[in-house]
C-alpha cells in the first residue's frame, strides 16, 4: 500500500490498477495479465457470486480493478492522488467479482 499510480506502470514504484493486481498475484505464483479487460477475458480467472480475499473486483464498467480482502473492503492503485491503498469497494459500483482458476 502507498505505491504511487502511474498510468500504464506495472512495478511497486509505479502502477496502475491492471499492473498493480497482475503484481500482487505474480508474488503469489499466479500469473494474469496486466491490462484490466484481459484479465476480466482471461482463462486464468472466473465470475464468481461469492467473493473471498483474494479474488478480483471490477469496477466502473470494468475499467477499474483491485483485489478484494474480505468485509467490503478492497486494496487497489485508484488514482494518482491517492495512489494504492485500502478502501471501501462502495467507493465505486461493482462490475463483477472474479476468482483465480489457474493456467
Amino acid at each position: 500500500m502507498g505505491g504511487r499510480y502511474v498510468y500504464g506502470g506495472k512495478v511497486p514504484g509505479g502502477w496502475d490498477c491492471s499492473g498493480f493486481a497482475a503484481w500482487a498475484y505474480a508474488q503469489a505464483g499466479m500469473s494474469i495479465p496486466s491490462q484490466t479487460s484481459a484479465i476480466r477475458a482471461s482463462a486464468n480467472t472466473a465470475p464468481t457470486s461469492n467473493p473471498q480475499p483474494g479474488d478480483l473486483v471490477f469496477q466502473r464498467g470494468g475499467g477499474h480493478v483491485g483485489i478484494y480482502v474480505g468485509d467490503g473492503m478492497m486494496i487497489s492503485a485508484l488514482n494518482p492522488s491517492r495512489g494504492t491503498l485500502l478502501h471501501p469497494v462502495s467507493w465505486m459500483p461493482v462490475s463483477g467479482y472474479y476468482t483465480y482458476v489457474g493456467p
